[in-house]
């Protein structure tokens, strides 16, 4: 009885070992669980932290065709759009943290969840199947026992019933041998029942010492075993997280050292020449005014100097050779006497002169109006005329090459199809060719017209505020009966609202029948013009047709002489002989400047 309630209480206890590893069990299961929402928490946290910022780069990068995108020229606004774009990178390494945290941590510890559930659920199974065979043998050996007991009690009182019928002289032979028999019997099952109880006590003894020395050490070795390597895989986990941080640092770091060199690039000096550069206006200080001497004996007389602040439109017209009136460079100056008891003195009254008729702010406020300035961009200063002319020249030319490159194509297409007749037909080219060519010619067309207002802006060109030199008659006629026009804003374009009208000035008039007059371009190359030294040499890289005035015709591989560098606009001027020069484009040849000569300048 001793042994039974021994061995109850090492089960009783056992059980209970199971149920505290259950439960110590599913806590680090748990903890696992958590440890992943930690993780894939932070993953988004940084997910949406990298979103903030990529949003925040974006909501401050230049827009389109604004002034922010204008302003970028300025080395403080260049870094801080590079300083924009390295948060842009910054944010990309969070997405980069997001990314690694979720793959080599939430994925993979997901998935070790599902697989250390399975383990741990297959050694509890065993655990419990084991002890359900302990309990079933157990069961059967407490049966035996009870058994054999019985049998041996019922074995004993057959005996004593054997013994009082012996013993009784009334019963009769056939009872005692009855009971003889029976009592044999009883004892017979008795020692077969201890037979059997024998058997189930020494199959229970090798099933529990099998089942506390070999099964049950072996379920918590693997238990133990399972949560020694859950731990591990904590631990390595947690040096994971470490690791993925540590790994965008170096980038991180290159962010940051590049919003540092960005920082350090600014060059305050540089960014208040641009603003120089950007607003500067070309014109010319007023010069002194002339003293007026209106004492006794001298006749009053209104005289306006050139360069006074008080020439008005209507003295700007009586001069045929002030085109360019020196009184109309400073238009912004307010007039502050505004009494209405001002003495009317003579500069007093040219001054307000002056300033009723306020030419530039009239094409300002057409400009803020939405009107479209003139063509030659004649309503700006002239630095800033020159910039926007120069501009618009570059464009053309590039549009040019353009379409001189497509044409290129199409004639070596056409020279194909020449040559194998079933590609295609080489008349379904010559419409698209013709048509290109028209647009070159007018591109190019457009481009000596701008280049035109270009050289009359920095002086190349004779402008009509200068002396005139050797001028056909037709040039004085037509100049003596045009209306003087302003450059900077013209008065015969100008719209009583303000406004511009698409009208071409007299002075473009001017120009486009002296270009076209014979007589004139006969006056000048009758002069004794210096001849310009070469500079270096030139091979034409393609052939140019030079249909234009001034222009000269090339041949491919041809040698030429270069006596004028480009300059910007396009074209270089080259010499065959003595007597054929002209101006080729830039592009069309492959210019070899020689270092020593007078003029030369390297390319870069």
């Amino acid at each position: 009885m001793e042994s039974g309630r021994a061995t109850l209480l090492k089960e009783q206890q056992l059980k209970d070992q199971f149920d505290n590893l259950e439960k110590h069990t599913q806590s680090g299961i748990e903890f696992v669980e958590r440890y992943s929402k930690f993780v894939k928490e932070r993953s988004e946290i940084e997910i949406s932290y990298a979103k903030q910022i990529r949003n925040l780069s974006k909501k401050y990068q230049p827009k389109k065709n604004s002034r922010e995108e204008e302003e970028n020229k300025y080395t403080s606004c260049r870094a801080f759009l590079s300083t924009l774009n390295e948060l842009n990178d910054y944010a990309g390494q969070h997405e980069v943290i997001a990314e690694n945290l979720t793959s080599q941590i939430i994925t993979e510890l997901s998935r070790y969840l599902t697989e250390l559930k399975a383990e741990r659920k297959s050694h509890f199974h065993d655990g419990r199947k084991a002890q359900q065979q302990i309990e079933s043998s157990w069961k059967q050996l407490e049966s035996s026992k009870r058994r054999f007991e019985r049998d041996c009690k019922e074995a004993d009182r057959a005996q004593q019933y054997f013994e009082r019928m012996d013993a009784d002289i009334n019963v009769t032979k056939a009872d005692v041998e009855k009971a003889r028999q029976q009592a044999q019997m009883r004892h017979q099952i008795a020692a077969d029942s201890k037979t059997e109880y024998s058997n189930y006590l020494t199959k229970f003894n090798q099933e529990q010492n099998e089942h506390y020395y070999t099964l049950i050490p072996n379920i918590f070795q693997k238990l133990q075993e399972m949560e020694e390597r859950r731990i591990e895989r904590v631990g390595v986990s947690m040096k994971t997280y470490a690791e993925v941080d540590r790994e965008v640092l170096p980038i991180v770091g290159k962010c940051l050292d590049g919003m540092t060199k960005a920082a350090e690039s600014i060059e305050p000096k540089t960014d208040s020449k641009q603003v120089v550069e950007s607003y500067k206006s070309g014109f010319e200080p007023p010069g002194d005014v002339e003293f007026e001497d209106y004492g006794p004996g001298q006749t009053i007389k209104r005289t306006v100097s050139e360069t006074s602040l008080s020439n008005s439109r209507g003295e700007a017209k009586e001069r045929p050779g002030g085109g360019k009136s020196k009184g109309k460079l400073w238009p912004f100056i307010k007039n502050k006497n505004k009494s209405p008891k001002q003495n009317k003195e003579p500069l007093s009254n040219r001054f307000n002169e002056f300033m009723a008729s306020k030419p530039k702010m009239t094409c300002l406020r057409s400009l803020r109006r939405g009107g479209s300035g003139p063509e030659d961009f004649s309503h700006l200063p002239p630095e800033q005329r020159r910039k926007k002319l120069q501009a618009k020249i570059d464009d053309i030319n590039k549009d040019i090459q353009k379409e001189m490159d497509q044409k290129d194509a199409l004639t070596k297409m056409k020279g194909v199809y020449e040559k194998n007749p079933q590609m295609g037909d080489p008349a379904s080219v010559d419409p698209r060719l013709v048509e290109m060519s028209m647009n070159i010619e007018k591109l190019q067309s457009e481009v000596q017209k701008f280049e035109g207002w270009l050289a009359e802006v920095e002086g190349r060109l004779p402008s009509r505020s200068d002396p005139p030199r050797r001028q056909s008659g037709l040039y004085e006629s037509q100049h003596s009966n045009s209306t003087m026009v302003d450059n900077n804003c013209a008065q015969d374009r100008e719209s009583p609202d303000g406004s511009y009208t698409e009208e071409q000035s007299s002075e473009t008039q001017v120009k486009v029948a002296i270009a076209n007059t014979p007589e004139f371009d006969d006056e000048f190359d009758d002069g004794d013009e210096e001849t310009l030294p070469t500079i270096g040499t030139c091979k034409a890289v393609y052939s140019f047709e030079g249909h234009n005035e001034g222009t000269i015709s090339v041949t491919e591989g041809e040698l030429l002489f270069v006596i004028e560098q480009d300059k910007g606009d396009g074209w270089t001027r080259v010499r065959r002989n003595e007597e054929e020069e002209g101006y080729v484009p830039t592009s069309y040849v492959e210019v070899f400047l020689e270092t020593n000569a007078k003029g030369a300048m390297t390319y870069i």
